[in-house]
């Protein structure tokens, strides 16, 4: 994964192979598996880099097939689906071994001014008064602690509290989560680096909400997870390198799965996107 803002910022550089192919590298990691972060941000630069600058990817919709192999690059072949006078579709199709590992369908408009409403911001303390993820990770362990250091210090995250232990108490959301999270450096100006940079942070913990109500964690032995698809609905610009409040929930979780969707608010009480994701949360007991 990501150990700095500079390596992810590198990440999204991708390699022009051919008309709408492309090859993104992958980062030094210990990791197994490609991080489905990594994969999904950089199909969202392939996306982008086949359409008119005019146009702003305002949704993606996306399934991860296969484990991602972290020993050797990814092909990101881009399909045209669509090209209207307002909106553009296209397909993404991330591979590996000759085989398909992740899709990604984007949609992109050109901005134009219509009704707008959000929702209201939830009553949350500021990132300062948030715990760091670096220290939550070393109360499991030095071990634990070294891994986020070398994997995640792309990300700055704070963490505020979930409903079963920090913050107030809602019967209507037994499974909630809330977090500020930032990328730790200082991005350049392009809309993309940020639409791409968020959607690589979006897939780190919004899981984790599904586990809340179940006394387990993504380290409790045995505990099996994996995401499955990934949504991002991209509502106004905003920088990813600044303090973002993800308000996570899970309304469902059955079969193995859970489902778990966040409102992504800036410091200032925007609604900036908002996230899906279905995953696999599978405790193996033995």
């Amino acid at each position: 994964m990501a150990g700095s803002a500079e390596e992810l910022v590198s990440l999204l550089v991708l390699e022009q192979l051919d008309v709408d192919l492309f090859r993104g590298k992958q980062p030094d990691t210990a990791r197994q598996r490609v991080f489905g972060g990594q994969v999904a941000a950089q199909s969202v630069v392939a996306a982008n880099r086949s359409v008119e600058d005019v146009f702003v990817m305002h949704s993606l919709h996306s399934y991860f097939l296969r484990p991602g192999d972290p020993a050797v690059p990814i092909v990101y072949d881009v399909e045209r689906i669509r090209d209207g006078r307002s909106f553009a579709t296209r397909r993404v199709m991330a591979r590996q071994h000759g085989r398909p590992i992740y899709y990604l369908t984007a949609n992109f408009q050109k901005p134009e001014d219509g009704f707008e409403h959000q929702d209201r911001m939830p009553q949350v303390v500021g990132p300062d008064r948030g715990v760091p993820m670096a220290s939550l990770a070393s109360q499991r362990g030095p071990e634990a602690a070294r891994e986020w250091e070398r994997e995640w210090s792309a990300l700055d995250v704070r963490y505020l509290g979930t409903s079963a232990m920090g913050l107030p108490e809602d019967d209507d959301h037994p499974a909630r989560a809330q977090l500020w999270i930032r990328i730790a450096g200082e991005l350049d100006d392009d809309p993309l680096t940020h639409q791409a940079a968020f959607t690589y942070a979006s897939d780190l913990t919004l899981l984790g909400a599904s586990l809340v109500p179940h006394g387990v964690h993504f380290g409790t032995p045995g505990m099996q997870m994996a995401s499955l698809d990934h949504t991002v609905w991209f509502h106004r610009p905003f920088r990813a390198d600044r303090w973002w409040l993800y308000d996570q929930v899970s309304p469902t979780a059955v079969g193995g799965r859970g489902l778990a969707t966040a409102r992504v608010f800036t410091e200032d009480g925007t609604l900036v996107a908002t996230v899906a994701q279905e995953g696999l949360i599978r405790l193996r007991t033995q």
